[in-house]
């Protein structure tokens, strides 16, 4: 046998086996990565926005009214539990 005949990775004989790829079709990756780029914002994305600040709302509301350290994290907890709530209540329907 030749050399020429033993090269697998010769590019005429690799069109033999596979044809090129189309440059105009999408791979699966980039579907995902198109879908996600154009997704609209659901609770989820909503309740991490919103979360932040409304402790620091909360944290300036405890300063300036003088509540001790228990009250003020049990405000903290249930704050951040409602944001929970919030979060998981709603379905992921939002995607398009």
């Amino acid at each position: 046998m030749r050399e020429s005949e033993l090269r697998s990775l010769d590019r005429q004989r690799m069109y033999t086996i596979f044809a090129p790829l189309d440059a105009h079709e999408q791979l699966p990756r980039e579907l995902v990565m198109e879908a996600r780029r154009h997704r609209v914002l659901g609770r989820r994305e909503v309740a991490g926005v919103l979360w932040l600040p409304a402790l620091v709302v909360a944290v300036y509301l405890a300063g300036a009214v003088n509540v001790n350290g228990v009250a003020f994290l049990i405000v903290v907890g249930v704050l951040l539990l409602g944001f929970i709530i919030f979060a998981m209540s709603g379905g992921r329907e939002h995607l398009k």
